[in-house]
């Protein structure tokens, strides 16, 4: 099965920005997910087999239920250590962007992004792309970021020399992009990847438990309150939503990644096409964070770009609102009301 990505012209530029490259840069974007995480670490680890010592830059905090992921511990977030970051940024001669296609994904840290005069190359499965790049690998047809990382390290020739530490961020951010493989993964090349994939010896039964299966008490008590009292059904427009306040989340000691996935489960409802989740920032005044999620052929991406400022795929997008959580829920049953 072919699965290579690049021509013959971008192969050969991608090979000599490696060789050439002494300080590098692999960074994601803001709220780092399963995908954007085993991105950075999978390629991370390819370069260091090629005598690369990348330096990897996360905006923020990532979710609790990554940070098993190996050399996780590595990831070095710029919330936290700004000046570490600013001087990786300044220095580096090539910065790898994975998993975004616009600086301001990365929050603040996208002005060092659109600052620094290194190269830059990117790996992105989102649309249109809007990064300023020497080479530019954006496949939005593709399930995850992790799977273009994937194929361009087998198409270089590394899949033979790739390890554990290597496939397991790759498989894991695979499967998270996907919901499990349970949408945006009907390509046959999918699960050609994960059967070389389980060649290296990853345990997939492991990742999945160790990503869906590794929650507090409280984030089971926070899915039946969202359940059963914050959950709004439109059955005559086959959507829902439901939103979290930041007293919700005091109440039921929320910490990063407790609401993964909660969007996906008014999905389970007998016709329900479109879920939307609305939830308040722990720190800022007036910014809500904005999950969308859809099946077969609904795009929750226009509603996205139309409503909350955001965008994404086929059937999961995202976006933000910069207004209390009232204003919030009466721009979402206006856009519900002219689905």
């Amino acid at each position: 099965m072919n699965i290579n990505l690049l021509n013959d012209s971008e192969l050969e530029l991608l090979r000599q920005l490696i060789a050439q490259s002494q300080k590098i840069v692999v960074c994601c974007h803001q709220n780092p997910d399963g995908d954007a995480l085993g991105a950075v670490l999978g390629w991370t680890e390819y370069l260091r087999q090629l005598d690369k010592d990348p330096f990897m830059a996360v905006p923020d905090m990532f979710p609790d239920f990554l940070q098993w992921l190996p050399n996780s511990e590595k990831l070095v977030r710029y919330d936290k250590h700004p000046e570490r970051v600013e001087a990786a940024f300044a220095e580096a001669d090539t910065i790898f962007c994975l998993d975004f296609n616009r600086p301001d994904r990365m929050d603040k840290m996208g002005q060092l992004l659109e600052q620094s005069t290194a190269r830059k190359v990117m790996m992105d499965h989102h649309p249109d792309p809007a990064i300023d790049c020497v080479l530019k690998i954006s496949r939005p047809e593709l399930s995850s970021t992790c799977e273009v990382v994937f194929r361009v390290i087998w198409q270089m020739g590394g899949f033979d020399m790739m390890t554990k530490k290597t496939a397991v961020p790759i498989y894991c951010g695979m499967m998270t992009d996907t919901g499990g493989f349970t949408y945006n993964s009907t390509a046959p090349e999918i699960y050609f990847i994960i059967s070389q994939l389980l060649t290296k010896g990853i345990n997939k039964d492991k990742i999945y438990r160790n990503v869906y299966n590794n929650y507090s008490e409280w984030r089971l008590r926070l899915i039946g309150y969202v359940l059963y009292q914050r959950l709004q059904v439109f059955p005559d427009k086959h959507a829902s939503f439901f939103s979290l306040t930041r007293r919700d989340l005091r109440r039921f000691h929320f910490i990063k990644g407790d609401a993964e996935g909660l969007v996906n489960m008014p999905l389970q409802i007998k016709g329900m096409k479109l879920s939307i989740s609305l939830r308040e920032d722990t720190e800022r005044d007036n910014l809500i964070w904005v999950s969308l999620r859809s099946v077969d052929d609904f795009s929750c991406t226009k509603i996205a770009e139309r409503w909350f400022n955001g965008g994404g795929h086929l059937n999961a997008s995202g976006g933000r609102l910069n207004c209390s959580m009232e204003e919030a829920e009466r721009i979402v049953r206006q856009a519900i009301a002219e689905i």
